[in-house]
């Protein structure tokens, strides 16, 4: 789904807002590709989040992209070791292996800089 849902999920819930840095959601192929020229963010269609076991979780290939509250990336160490800028990791789909995307620096926001 696009930008908006008219139902309520069955299990779990959706997340609606965020934004990609440093590489774009393909709407065709459904998964994680390059930046157009020139486009620095965009958006991530509404995700379905649905609570597992990790013992369940078996992934196709994936970047386990993070998602932080600003673009700054920082904030203070927690005592779990995160920053308080990050919020979680999600899984995006991907051919290309998830090295390449960490080293573009590729990660998602809940806000963008004015």
């Amino acid at each position: 789904m696009e930008a908006e849902c008219d139902e309520e999920p069955t299990f779990g819930v959706y997340c609606k807002g965020l934004f990609l840095e440093g590489a774009r959601w393909n709407r065709e192929t459904m998964q994680l590709d390059e930046s157009y020229p020139k486009i620095l963010f965009d958006t991530i269609p509404i995700i379905w989040f649905q609570p597992a076991l990790i013992a369940d979780f078996n992934p196709p290939p994936c970047y386990f992209c993070p998602i932080y509250k600003t673009s700054e990336r920082k904030g203070v160490l927690a005592t779990t070791g995160h920053s308080s800028n990050f919020v979680m990791y999600i899984t995006l789909r991907t051919d290309i292996p998830e090295k390449h995307w960490i080293n573009r620096g590729v990660a998602s926001l809940t806000q963008l800089d004015d």
